[in-house]
């Protein structure tokens, strides 16, 4: 079955940097929720995760991270219905 990608409806996203943000960044981010966890050999991981417009918005906050000198870890578009999968457990 082909899948198609709505271009009408916000995306998920979870993007994960080396370091510690302040959860105060939220705001500059777009208002993406912002969590530390501690990574492997216990060096902090931050990620943010939040619904983004389109491409031209993640790149913006992508460049944001990038101005910061921020590490990039990881970017992982989050499926609908696995959010709704994971509620549901």
């Amino acid at each position: 079955m082909e899948q198609h990608l709505s271009v009408d409806r916000l995306v998920t996203y979870e993007i994960k940097v080396q370091g510690t943000l302040n959860k105060k960044w939220s705001d500059w981010f777009g208002g993406m929720t912002v969590t530390v966890q501690s990574g492997s050999n216990d060096a902090p991981i931050t990620t943010l995760t939040g619904a983004i417009a389109d491409q031209s918005a993640l790149r913006g906050i992508l460049t944001r991270i990038w101005d910061l000198n921020l590490t990039l870890i990881a970017v992982r578009r989050i499926e609908a219905d696995e959010g709704e999968q994971s509620r549901n457990d």
